[in-house]
C-alpha cells in the first residue's frame, strides 16, 4: 500500500535482479535483515554468488557504451526524473530505514530527501564539466603546429560500496556522478540498509535508467567482497566505512583508481574565549546525532583547562535533554546497528573510568542500545583517547594551551575533520592551518555537508576528494585529442 505520489518501492523477495533480468530466488540463497530496533526481520535479500557477481560486471561491460554515447542531457534528464521519484516516495524508504537501521524517523526521511537533493545538484553540475585546449606554442621550441583539446570521458565501471549509517545518502553520492558521466555503476549495499538501497534502485529503473547500468549485488562482505574488490572489470572503486576495511581494500585493489571515506576521531577544539553555551550545543549535536554512528561526528572534546568546567557542565545539561529509545518515536539515542559496538564502547568507558576518568553523565548499556555517556579527565594513556567508538560516547581531554590541542589532534591516526571553538578569528586560522585534516569547521560542529562542498580525509582517514564537483572529476578521466595542424596557403590576400 503506498500514499499519495509514491511508487511500490519495494522488491519481491521471491525474486532478484541479476543482470537486468528477474530471476526466482532460492531459500538457501536468502539473507534476512534483522531489525536492531526490535530483532525482527524487516525482509530478506538474494547472497549473490562469484558467478553471478560475473555475470554483474559481464552485463555492465556490455550496457555501459550505449549509456555514454547518449547525450549528456538526456543522462541528466533522467536523474532529475530519479529524484522527483524518490522525493515522492520519502515516506515509505524511511519507515524501511528506520526499522533497517534505527535511525529516527525523521532522520531517515531527511535522508532520502537529501539524496533527491545531491541528485538534482549533480545533474546540473555535469552539465558545466568542461575541457580546455591548448596550442603547442606556449612551451619553448614549439611551433604553433598542434593543438590540444582535453575533454573528460567515464572511467567505466564503477564499484560504488556505502555503509549502512547512510544507505541510501551514500549510495546516490556516488550513483548520480557516475551515472550522470555515463559511467556503469554496481552497487554493493551494506547488509543493513539493503533494503531500502534496492528500493531507491528499483525508482531508478521506473524513470527509465537501464537496469543493467545500474545493478545491485547484495549478500555478505566476507562471501563476495574479495571478489568484488578484485574484480578485473571494475574501473574505479568508491567506499565508505571503516579504515581498517578500507586500507584492506586498497592493498587488494591494486592500481585502480578509489575513493576512500573513512574513520575519524573528529576533535572539537574548545578555547579560553569561547561561547560555552554555543559550543556545547554543537558539540552535543555532533557527538549524539544517530547515537554517534557517523565517521564526522564528534569523537573527542579537547578544551582548555580555563573554561573546562563550565563547558563540560554545560554538556551535560544539554545530553541528560536527549531522548533514548524507539525510533519510530524520533528517539534521538537508538540501538546501535551492531551489537559489538555498543560492548566495545561499554569496555572503553569502563577502562578509561577504572584508570581515572570520571563518567559524568551515562554509562549504562542495555543489549545494544547504549545510552549518551560523557567522560571527563580522559588522558593520552587511555584507548578512548584515539579508538574510535561508532557509539553515543564522548570524551573529555583537558589541555594546558592551544598548541597541546593541536598535537594531541595531530596525533590520531585519523584525520577527518576537526572543530575550532573561539571568538578570535585570526587563532581559528592559524590553528586550522596546523590540524592536519580534510576540514576544519570554526565554530560549528563536524560534519559532512552541505553536499557540494568538498569533502576528504588525511591518513587513515581517506584518499581522494568527494563533494558533488570533485566526485564528477573523479568519475572521469582526462583524454586528449591532438590535431596535427598543417601549414595552408589560404590563396589571396588576407
Amino acid at each position: 500500500m503506498t500514499t499519495t505520489g509514491e511508487t511500490n518501492t519495494a522488491p519481491p523477495t521471491s525474486r532478484y535482479r541479476l543482470a537486468g533480468h528477474w530471476r526466482e530466488a532460492r531459500p538457501e540463497q536468502e539473507l534476512k535483515v534483522l531489525s536492531p530496533v526490535d530483532g525482527s526481520a524487516v525482509g530478506s535479500v538474494h547472497e549473490f554468488t562469484v558467478a553471478e557477481v560475473d555475470e554483474v560486471f559481464a552485463a555492465a561491460r556490455r550496457a555501459r557504451g550505449a549509456w555514454a554515447a547518449r547525450p549528456l542531457t538526456e543522462r541528466t534528464g533522467l536523474l532529475h526524473r530519479f529524484a522527483d521519484l524518490l522525493a515522492q516516495n520519502a515516506d515509505p524508504i524511511a519507515r524501511v530505514l528506520t526499522m533497517e537501521i534505527a535511525k529516527p524517523c525523521n532522520d531517515a526521511k531527511d535522508e532520502v530527501v537529501r539524496s533527491a537533493d545531491y541528485i538534482r545538484h549533480t545533474a546540473e553540475d555535469a552539465l558545466r564539466l568542461v575541457g580546455e585546449t591548448q596550442f603547442s606554442d606556449a612551451f619553448p621550441g614549439q611551433a604553433r603546429n598542434k593543438l590540444a583539446i582535453a575533454h573528460r570521458v567515464p572511467v567505466g565501471t564503477v564499484l560504488a560500496i556505502p555503509p549502512f549509517n547512510y544507505p541510501v545518502n551514500l549510495a546516490v553520492s556516488k550513483i548520480a556522478p557516475a551515472l550522470a558521466t555515463g559511467n556503469a555503476v554496481v552497487l554493493k549495499p551494506p547488509s543493513h540498509g539493503a533494503l531500502s538501497a534496492l528500493m531507491m534502485c528499483e525508482l531508478a529503473y521506473q524513470v527509465g535508467i537501464p537496469p543493467t547500468v545500474l545493478q545491485a549485488v547484495t549478500g555478505r562482505g566476507s562471501r563476495i567482497g574479495d571478489h568484488l574488490v578484485t574484480h578485473a572489470g571494475v574501473d574505479l572503486i568508491t567506499f565508505t566505512g571503516s579504515s581498517g576495511t578500507g586500507t584492506a581494500l586498497a592493498r587488494k585493489a591494486g592500481m585502480v583508481p578509489l575513493l576512500l571515506e573513512l574513520g575519524g576521531k573528529d576533535p572539537a577544539i574548545v578555547l579560553d574565549d569561547a561561547d560555552v553555551e554555543a559550543a556545547a550545543a554543537d558539540i552535543v549535536s555532533g557527538a549524539f546525532a544517530y547515537s554517534g554512528q557517523r565517521c564526522t561526528a564528534v569523537k573527542r572534546v579537547l578544551v582548555t583547562r580555563v573554561v573546562a568546567d563550565d563547558l563540560v557542565a554545560a554538556i551535560v545539561r544539554r545530553t541528560a535533554r536527549l531522548t533514548v529509545g524507539d525510533p519510530r518515536d524520533n528517539a534521538r539515542i537508538t540501538p546501535l546497528v551492531d551489537p559489538e559496538a555498543a560492548a566495545e564502547a561499554e569496555r572503553m568507558t569502563k577502562d578509561a573510568e577504572a584508570a581515572g576518568a570520571v563518567v559524568v553523565h551515562g554509562g549504562g548499556r542495555e543489549g545494544n542500545l547504549m545510552r549518551p555517556t560523557v567522560v571527563d579527565h580522559v588522558t593520552e594513556d587511555m584507548d578512548l583517547a584515539w579508538v574510535e567508538p561508532f557509539a553515543p560516547v564522548l570524551p573529555v581531554i583537558r589541555v594546558g594551551s592551544a598548541a597541546e590541542a593541536v598535537r594531541l589532534a595531530n596525533r590520531s591516526e585519523y584525520g577527518l575533520q576537526a572543530a575550532v571553538f573561539t571568538c578570535d578569528i585570526d587563532m581559528a586560522i592559524q590553528l586550522a592551518a596546523r590540524l592536519d585534516v580534510g576540514t576544519v569547521q570554526v565554530n560549528g560542529r563536524t560534519a559532512r555537508g552541505p553536499d557540494h562542498f568538498p569533502f576528504l580525509g588525511t591518513k587513515a582517514s581517506g584518499m581522494g576528494t568527494q563533494g558533488v564537483r570533485p566526485s564528477i572529476e573523479a568519475m572521469t578521466r582526462v583524454k586528449s585529442l591532438v590535431v596535427n595542424l598543417r601549414e595552408k596557403d589560404l590563396g589571396g590576400r588576407t
